[in-house]
């Protein structure tokens, strides 16, 4: 019975990954894990995230005083600060965060060793991590200021 098990058993699908942020894909033993709080605190992070394509109307908007393209800049911000899961990045973003990229790196291989099943200390929503001055002084720069010198 091994034996057909062996032979016409189900493979066990290759563990991948994608960089949530570029969503180039990461191969086996490489990238980055950072965290929410990290990734919340570039400002580098939150000026390419307003200015992308999906985003870039919203931008105009808010530098423009319509409280639309503001409430809309909140909402972005909302989602990326309350994931509670760590950020797997590719080299391509890693310039982006202020982090130890060695510590980083590490981590990344810790999780890859558990197949995603890693969680570095602070793992958490941004709100949770972050003390309460510096989660408002990224949101504030992510919400109000991001991405003002591609619009004026």
């Amino acid at each position: 019975m091994a034996l057909f098990d062996t032979l016409f058993g189900k493979k066990k699908k290759a563990f991948r990954a994608s960089c949530l942020i570029t969503k180039e894909p990461i191969e086996k033993g490489f990238g980055y894990l950072l965290t929410t709080a990290q990734v919340v605190s570039s400002k580098k992070y939150w000026d390419m995230i307003m200015t992308e394509p999906e985003t870039m109307s919203y931008t105009v908007s808010h530098f423009q005083n319509d409280a639309m393209g503001t409430q809309m800049r909140s909402m972005i911000f909302e989602k990326y600060a309350t994931i509670d899961k760590p950020w797997i990045v590719s080299d391509s973003i890693i310039n982006y965060f202020d982090v130890d990229k060695s510590k980083a790196r590490e981590d990344a291989r810790k999780w890859w060793d558990n197949e995603g099943n890693f969680e570095p200390a602070e793992t958490g929503p941004a709100t949770e991590v972050l003390d309460n001055p510096t989660f408002e002084k990224f949101k504030t720069y992510a919400i109000q200021e991001a991405g003002r010198n591609r619009v004026n």
